[in-house]
Protein backbone atom coordinates (compact mmCIF):
# COMPACT_ATOMS: atom_id res chain seq x y z
CA UNK A 1 0.00 0.00 0.00
CA UNK A 2 1.32 3.43 -0.56
CA UNK A 3 -0.10 6.76 1.23
CA UNK A 4 1.98 9.92 0.45
CA UNK A 5 1.27 12.80 3.04
CA UNK A 6 1.81 16.17 3.00
CA UNK A 7 1.13 19.35 5.83
CA UNK A 8 -0.55 21.93 3.45
CA UNK A 9 -1.53 25.56 4.61
CA UNK A 10 -1.73 27.82 7.15
CA UNK A 11 -2.49 25.55 9.66
CA UNK A 12 -0.35 23.02 8.27
CA UNK A 13 -3.13 20.25 7.88
CA UNK A 14 -2.46 16.61 6.70
CA UNK A 15 -3.81 15.83 3.41
CA UNK A 16 -3.17 12.11 2.31
CA UNK A 17 -3.12 10.36 -1.10
CA UNK A 18 -4.15 6.74 -0.91
CA UNK A 19 -3.45 3.93 -3.13
CA UNK A 20 -2.60 -0.05 -3.62
CA UNK A 21 0.77 0.82 -5.09
CA UNK A 22 2.45 3.77 -7.23
CA UNK A 23 0.76 3.71 -10.74
CA UNK A 24 -2.53 2.84 -9.87
CA UNK A 25 -6.22 4.53 -8.73
CA UNK A 26 -6.36 6.35 -5.34
CA UNK A 27 -8.15 7.75 -3.00
CA UNK A 28 -7.62 11.64 -1.67
CA UNK A 29 -8.06 12.03 2.25
CA UNK A 30 -8.41 16.07 3.43
CA UNK A 31 -7.24 18.47 0.69
CA UNK A 32 -7.79 21.57 2.88
CA UNK A 33 -6.30 24.82 2.64
CA UNK A 34 -3.70 25.87 -0.14
CA UNK A 35 -3.19 21.76 -0.66
CA UNK A 36 -4.04 21.55 -4.52
CA UNK A 37 -0.50 22.10 -5.66
CA UNK A 38 0.86 19.16 -3.30
CA UNK A 39 -2.11 16.88 -4.76
CA UNK A 40 -1.03 17.69 -7.92
CA UNK A 41 2.72 16.85 -7.56
CA UNK A 42 1.92 13.54 -5.64
CA UNK A 43 -0.40 12.40 -8.31
CA UNK A 44 2.70 13.15 -10.47
CA UNK A 45 4.87 11.46 -8.47
CA UNK A 46 3.44 8.45 -7.81
CA UNK A 47 1.79 7.96 -11.25
CA UNK A 48 -1.17 8.52 -9.67
CA UNK A 49 -5.13 8.49 -11.03
CA UNK A 50 -7.69 10.08 -8.30
CA UNK A 51 -11.15 8.31 -8.13
CA UNK A 52 -12.63 10.36 -5.05
CA UNK A 53 -12.00 12.72 -2.43
CA UNK A 54 -12.94 11.72 1.32
CA UNK A 55 -13.49 14.13 3.97
CA UNK A 56 -13.00 13.99 7.77
CA UNK A 57 -14.96 17.03 8.44
CA UNK A 58 -16.19 20.09 7.02
CA UNK A 59 -13.69 22.84 8.75
CA UNK A 60 -12.27 25.16 5.89
CA UNK A 61 -8.27 23.66 6.52
CA UNK A 62 -9.72 20.34 5.20
CA UNK A 63 -12.01 21.10 2.67
CA UNK A 64 -10.69 24.32 1.13
CA UNK A 65 -8.80 22.94 -2.10
CA UNK A 66 -11.85 20.62 -2.85
CA UNK A 67 -13.43 22.36 -5.35
CA UNK A 68 -10.60 22.38 -7.06
CA UNK A 69 -8.93 19.02 -7.19
CA UNK A 70 -12.45 17.66 -7.46
CA UNK A 71 -12.86 20.14 -10.71
CA UNK A 72 -9.72 19.05 -11.98
CA UNK A 73 -9.66 15.21 -12.07
CA UNK A 74 -14.16 15.02 -12.00
CA UNK A 75 -14.45 13.07 -9.29
CA UNK A 76 -16.83 12.98 -6.00
CA UNK A 77 -16.45 14.10 -2.51
CA UNK A 78 -17.55 12.56 0.59
CA UNK A 79 -18.23 14.01 3.47
CA UNK A 80 -20.91 13.32 6.32
CA UNK A 81 -24.33 15.60 5.94
CA UNK A 82 -23.75 16.91 9.06
CA UNK A 83 -20.98 18.64 7.84
CA UNK A 84 -21.92 19.62 4.60
CA UNK A 85 -23.13 22.65 4.86
CA UNK A 86 -19.64 23.72 5.53
CA UNK A 87 -18.13 23.91 2.65
CA UNK A 88 -20.68 26.64 1.53
CA UNK A 89 -20.88 28.57 4.59
CA UNK A 90 -17.13 28.25 6.62
CA UNK A 91 -17.96 31.31 8.19
CA UNK A 92 -20.99 29.81 9.99
CA UNK A 93 -18.91 27.10 10.96
CA UNK A 94 -15.62 28.58 12.22
CA UNK A 95 -17.66 31.50 13.84
CA UNK A 96 -17.78 35.34 12.10
CA UNK A 97 -14.33 36.36 13.58
CA UNK A 98 -12.73 33.43 11.97
CA UNK A 99 -14.57 33.00 9.26
CA UNK A 100 -14.39 36.81 7.97
CA UNK A 101 -10.78 36.53 8.17
CA UNK A 102 -10.59 34.15 5.65
CA UNK A 103 -13.39 34.66 3.11
CA UNK A 104 -11.56 37.51 0.86
CA UNK A 105 -8.48 35.02 -0.05
CA UNK A 106 -10.94 31.37 -0.68
CA UNK A 107 -13.41 30.55 -3.26
CA UNK A 108 -15.82 28.52 -1.03
CA UNK A 109 -18.84 25.71 -2.42
CA UNK A 110 -19.24 21.90 -3.07
CA UNK A 111 -17.66 20.32 -6.01
CA UNK A 112 -20.54 18.93 -8.80
CA UNK A 113 -20.45 15.58 -7.22
CA UNK A 114 -21.24 15.41 -3.04
CA UNK A 115 -21.75 12.18 -1.77
CA UNK A 116 -22.61 11.59 1.70
CA UNK A 117 -20.75 9.36 4.85
CA UNK A 118 -22.95 6.93 6.97
CA UNK A 119 -21.61 6.04 10.41
CA UNK A 120 -20.68 2.25 10.30
CA UNK A 121 -20.92 2.12 6.46
CA UNK A 122 -17.66 0.75 4.14
CA UNK A 123 -16.19 2.71 1.11
CA UNK A 124 -14.80 0.47 -1.66
CA UNK A 125 -12.40 3.13 -4.04
CA UNK A 126 -9.68 2.21 -5.97
CA UNK A 127 -9.70 -1.26 -4.96
CA UNK A 128 -9.51 -0.86 -1.21
CA UNK A 129 -11.97 -0.48 1.96
CA UNK A 130 -12.18 2.39 4.22
CA UNK A 131 -14.27 1.76 7.30
CA UNK A 132 -16.42 4.78 8.10
CA UNK A 133 -16.92 5.61 11.72
CA UNK A 134 -19.04 8.91 12.90
CA UNK A 135 -16.98 10.74 15.79
CA UNK A 136 -18.63 13.85 16.58
CA UNK A 137 -17.20 16.65 19.07
CA UNK A 138 -14.61 18.03 17.06
CA UNK A 139 -17.14 18.99 14.63
CA UNK A 140 -21.15 17.71 14.48
CA UNK A 141 -19.74 15.27 11.71
CA UNK A 142 -16.69 14.10 11.87
CA UNK A 143 -15.89 10.89 10.67
CA UNK A 144 -12.82 9.08 11.25
CA UNK A 145 -11.87 6.35 8.37
CA UNK A 146 -10.10 3.05 9.54
CA UNK A 147 -8.40 0.36 7.15
CA UNK A 148 -7.59 -2.68 7.69
CA UNK A 149 -4.40 -5.12 8.05
CA UNK A 150 -3.21 -6.28 5.32
CA UNK A 151 -0.57 -8.57 4.73
CA UNK A 152 2.53 -7.06 6.53
CA UNK A 153 0.80 -3.87 6.59
CA UNK A 154 -0.79 -3.25 9.99
CA UNK A 155 -4.14 -1.23 10.34
CA UNK A 156 -4.36 2.13 9.31
CA UNK A 157 -6.31 4.74 10.86
CA UNK A 158 -6.95 8.22 9.69
CA UNK A 159 -8.29 10.47 13.03
CA UNK A 160 -8.89 13.54 11.16
CA UNK A 161 -9.43 16.13 14.45
CA UNK A 162 -10.43 13.37 16.78
CA UNK A 163 -7.32 12.23 17.87
CA UNK A 164 -3.44 13.62 17.51
CA UNK A 165 -0.61 12.41 18.82
CA UNK A 166 -0.37 13.53 22.34
CA UNK A 167 -3.62 15.55 21.95
CA UNK A 168 -6.96 16.11 20.32
CA UNK A 169 -9.34 18.54 18.40
CA UNK A 170 -10.26 21.78 19.57
CA UNK A 171 -14.23 21.81 20.52
CA UNK A 172 -14.52 25.57 21.17
CA UNK A 173 -16.27 26.06 17.47
CA UNK A 174 -19.19 26.07 16.83
CA UNK A 175 -20.47 22.07 16.48
CA UNK A 176 -17.74 21.48 18.79
CA UNK A 177 -18.77 19.64 22.32
CA UNK A 178 -15.80 18.41 24.79
CA UNK A 179 -18.05 15.70 26.23
CA UNK A 180 -19.00 14.47 22.87
CA UNK A 181 -15.68 14.08 21.77
CA UNK A 182 -14.68 12.14 24.67
CA UNK A 183 -17.44 9.88 24.07
CA UNK A 184 -16.16 9.65 20.54
CA UNK A 185 -12.33 8.95 22.02
CA UNK A 186 -14.31 5.89 24.02
CA UNK A 187 -15.86 4.67 21.38
CA UNK A 188 -13.97 5.03 18.24
CA UNK A 189 -10.45 4.72 19.07
CA UNK A 190 -10.49 2.66 22.36
CA UNK A 191 -11.59 -0.71 20.59
CA UNK A 192 -8.64 -0.56 18.05
CA UNK A 193 -5.71 -2.69 17.90
CA UNK A 194 -2.01 -0.75 19.56
CA UNK A 195 -0.83 -1.77 16.31
CA UNK A 196 -3.01 0.43 14.11
CA UNK A 197 -1.23 3.35 12.78
CA UNK A 198 -2.91 6.89 13.45
CA UNK A 199 -2.61 9.04 10.58
CA UNK A 200 -4.21 12.37 12.00
CA UNK A 201 -5.74 16.37 10.75
CA UNK A 202 -2.59 17.54 11.83
CA UNK A 203 0.89 16.57 13.24
CA UNK A 204 3.18 13.53 13.46
CA UNK A 205 1.76 9.97 12.86
CA UNK A 206 1.74 7.75 15.95
CA UNK A 207 0.02 4.44 16.93
CA UNK A 208 -2.86 3.57 19.01
CA UNK A 209 -0.93 1.64 21.56
CA UNK A 210 1.40 4.76 21.78
CA UNK A 211 -1.75 7.19 22.64
CA UNK A 212 -3.11 4.70 24.96
CA UNK A 213 -0.37 4.69 27.28
CA UNK A 214 0.68 7.99 27.19
CA UNK A 215 -2.33 10.39 25.87
CA UNK A 216 -4.01 12.38 28.47
CA UNK A 217 -7.33 12.12 26.82
CA UNK A 218 -7.05 8.80 25.88
CA UNK A 219 -5.94 7.61 29.31
CA UNK A 220 -9.38 9.62 30.73
CA UNK A 221 -11.82 7.86 28.51
CA UNK A 222 -9.79 4.34 29.39
CA UNK A 223 -10.27 5.44 33.08
CA UNK A 224 -14.01 5.87 32.84
CA UNK A 225 -14.09 9.60 32.92
CA UNK A 226 -15.24 10.07 29.37
CA UNK A 227 -18.47 11.76 30.01
CA UNK A 228 -17.20 14.96 31.50
CA UNK A 229 -14.73 17.87 31.18
CA UNK A 230 -10.97 16.84 29.44
CA UNK A 231 -8.74 17.11 32.24
CA UNK A 232 -6.28 18.78 29.40
CA UNK A 233 -5.86 21.41 26.99
CA UNK A 234 -7.15 20.22 22.97
CA UNK A 235 -5.03 21.02 20.74
CA UNK A 236 -5.26 24.40 19.56
CA UNK A 237 -6.00 24.24 15.48
CA UNK A 238 -8.68 24.94 13.58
Amino acid sequence: MLIAGFPAGAWGTNCYLVAPAAGEECVIIDPGHQAAQGVEEALAKHRLKPVAVILTHGHLDHVASVVPVCGAHDVPAWIHPEDRFMMSDPEKALGRSVGRQLMGELTVGEPDDVKELTDGGVLELAGMEFSVAHAPGHTKGSVTFRMPEQADVPPVFFSGDLLFAGSIGRTDLPGGDSAEILRSLARVCLPLEDSTVVLSGHGPQTTIGHERATNPFLRQVAAGLGDGTPTAAPRRGM
